[in-house]
C-alpha cells in the first residue's frame, strides 16, 4: 500500500480536498465556495446537493494536482463543520430540506423554553452541552416538525439524520454506511458522553425517533468504502472527526493539559483533559476530544462563533478591505490613540456568555475613525474572545503551575500581526505550527494511521514542528487597560442589559 491519504475538509463556506504523502506533506489541494443561504434573520442554510458537488470536485483536483490515480489512495479521513444537520430520505438519499448550518439561531425560543422547564441541567449533564441553538437537537427537532409528514417518516425508519460527515459516507458509499464517529455524536444534544450512545430520555425531549440515527464508530475505525464509480477505484474510509477535533489530534494535543485554538470562520478551543470529564464552571463544553480503541479522552471546549467570519465582513459586507489578507497591515497602521472595540456578535455570542439574542456593536468611534481601526478592531475581538476562553478553562482546570502554551491554526494564524497581538492580550505564548492545515492533518493521520501506513500516536507527536513562537510583549498596564475596555464593551452588548 502507499502513503498518500486523501483528507476531505468540508468547512461552513468551502469544501477542501488534500492528498497527503507518505511523509505526511501536502501533495495536491483541492477548494471550492460554495452559496450561503440567510432567509430570515439569524437563518444559515446550505445547500447538502451543493456541498457534495464541491466535496466531488475538489477530491479530483486534489488527486490530478498530486499526481497520482484514485488507487494510489490508502485512505480517507473525512473532517467537518460541526452541528450542521442534514435530514435525507432513505431510499433516494435526497435531502428533505436544505441544511440547518450550526450558526442557525432559529430554536432560540424552542432553547429557553426547555430550560424555562428546568431541562438544561439535564442535557448539560449528559452530554456536556448547554441548551442553545448552536447544537445539532434543536435543528433535528425543528425540521421534524415543519417539513410535512418528516416526523411520521422518521418513526418509519424512512428518513435519516447526520451531521455534514455521515451525509457524505453516505453518498459516498452509496448509501451502505450510515455512520458517524463519538465527536460529532457529542455535539448533537442526543448523546451521552459518559455512556457513549444515543440517549433515549433526551431523544424523547426533543420527539427525535431513534430509528433514523446513524451507528458511532470511533473516530478511527472502518467507515465504509467509497463506489468505485465515483472516482474510478474503491477507497476506505477509515478516520472522521469534527473539525475541532481533528485539528486537536493534526496538533498533537495528546497529552492532558495541552491547548489548540483554531481561527477560521469562527474559533474554538480546545483543552484536554485526558479521561476526566470536567464539569465546567465557567459555562464552557465538556466534549469528546476523540475515542480511540474504545477509550474515550474528553476535553474542555469554548466556542467563538465569529472569527474569520468579522473579516468576510469587512470585505464582503462594508467593503473597506479587498482580501482578507490586507488586514494585518492595515491593523498595524491604525491610530493607536483610538481604541475601537468592535464585539461579532452577528449571531449571538458564545462561551463563556452564550447569549444567543445579543447582537454585534462597535464602541469609541470618532470622526477618524476609519478602515484601518475597523481592521484592527477586527482581529482585536478575536484575541479578546480567546483571553476570555482562556481564563475560563484556567478557573475549571488547574495547570498545576505550568506555563500554558497554545498551538494555533486556521487561516487567521498566517498574519504575524493578530499572532503578535494575540499572545500580548493572553500574556502566553502562541505557537504556530509548521504545517497549518493541522485539520486535514488530524483525520489524515486518524486514516492513514488505521490503514498501517503512517506513524502512531507516539511517532506523529514526535514529528510535530513549530515554526514560530510568538511571546508577549505588551507591558501590563496596556494590556489590562484594553482588557478592561472590552469586558466593558461585551457587558453593553448582552441582550440581557
Amino acid at each position: 500500500m502507499s502513503g498518500y491519504v486523501l483528507a476531505i475538509d468540508q468547512g461552513t463556506t468551502s469544501s477542501r480536498a488534500i492528498v497527503f504523502d507518505e511523509n505526511q506533506k501536502i501533495a495536491g489541494v483541492g477548494q471550492k465556495e460554495f452559496r450561503q443561504y440567510f432567509p430570515k434573520s439569524g437563518w444559515v442554510e446550505h445547500d447538502p446537493e451543493e456541498i457534495w458537488e464541491t466535496v466531488v470536485f475538489t477530491i479530483r483536483q486534489a488527486i490530478a494536482k498530486a499526481g497520482i490515480k484514485t488507487a494510489d489512495l490508502s485512505a480517507i479521513g473525512i473532517t467537518n463543520q460541526r452541528e450542521t444537520v442534514v435530514v435525507w430520505e432513505r431510499d433516494t438519499g435526497k435531502p428533505i430540506h436544505k441544511a440547518i448550518v450550526w450558526q442557525d439561531r432559529r430554536t432560540a425560543a424552542y432553547c429557553e423554553k426547555l430550560k424555562r422547564q428546568g431541562l438544561e441541567t439535564l442535557f448539560t449533564k449528559k452530554t456536556g452541552l448547554l441548551l442553545d441553538p448552536y447544537f445539532s437537537g434543536t435543528k433535528l427537532s425543528w425540521l421534524l416538525t415543519n417539513v410535512k409528514g418528516a416526523r411520521a417518516r422518521a418513526a418509519k425508519s424512512e428518513l435519516c439524520f447526520g451531521t455534514i460527515d455521515t451525509f457524505l459516507i453516505w453518498r459516498l458509499t452509496g448509501g451502505t454506511s450510515f455512520v458517524t464517529d463519538a465527536t460529532n455524536a457529542s455535539r448533537t444534544l442526543m448523546y451521552n458522553i459518559a455512556d457513549n450512545q444515543w440517549d433515549g430520555e433526551l431523544l424523547d425531549i426533543l420527539s427525535v425517533p431513534d430509528a433514523m440515527l446513524p451507528q458511532v464508530l470511533d473516530c478511527a475505525a472502518d467507515f465504509g468504502v467509497t463506489d468505485a464509480s465515483i472516482f474510478g477505484a474503491e477507497i476506505p474510509i477509515l478516520g472522521v472527526a469534527g473539525d475541532q477535533q481533528a485539528a486537536t489530534i493534526g496538533q498533537a494535543c495528546f497529552q492532558p493539559g495541552m491547548m489548540k485554538s483554531t481561527y477560521g470562520t469562527g474559533c474554538f478551543a480546545l483543552l484536554n483533559t485526558g479521561r476526566d470529564m470536567v464539569r465546567s464552571k465557567n459555562r464552557l463544553l465538556t466534549t469528546i476530544a476523540y475515542r480511540l480503541d474504545g477509550e474515550t479522552t474528553y476535553a474542555l471546549e469554548g466556542s467563538i462563533f465569529v472569527a474569520g467570519a468579522a473579516v468576510q465582513w469587512l470585505r464582503d459586507g462594508l467593503k473597506v478591505i479587498k482580501a482578507a489578507s490586507d488586514t494585518g497591515a492595515l491593523a498595524e497602521s491604525a491610530d493607536p490613540s483610538q481604541e475601537i472595540y468592535l464585539v461579532p456578535a452577528f449571531t449571538g455570542l458564545g462561551a463563556p456568555h452564550w447569549d444567543p439574542d445579543a447582537r454585534g456593536a462597535i464602541f469609541g468611534m470618532t470622526r477618524n475613525t476609519g478602515p484601518a481601526e475597523f481592521a484592527r478592531a477586527a482581529l482585536e475581538a478575536v484575541c479578546y474572545q480567546t483571553r476570555d476562553l482562556l481564563d475560563a478553562m484556567h478557573k475549571d482546570w488547574k495547570s498545576n503551575g505550568t506555563e500554558t502554551v497554545l498551538r494555533v491554526d486556521g487561516g487567521m494564524v498566517a498574519s504575524d500581526w493578530t499572532m503578535q497581538r494575540l499572545s500580548d492580550l493572553l500574556d502566553a505564548p502562541v505557537d504556530r505550527p509548521t504545517i497549518l492545515e493541522t485539520t486535514a492533518l488530524g483525520v489524515a493521520w486518524l486514516a492513514g494511521s488505521r490503514a498501517g501506513v503512517w506513524p502512531d500516536q507516539k511517532h506523529f507527536a514526535a514529528s510535530w514542528a513549530r515554526d514560530r513562537r510568538f511571546e508577549p510583549q505588551m507591558d501590563e498596564k496596556t494590556r489590562s487597560g484594553k482588557l478592561k475596555g472590552w469586558r466593558n464593551a461585551v457587558k453593553r452588548t448582552l441582550s440581557a442589559l
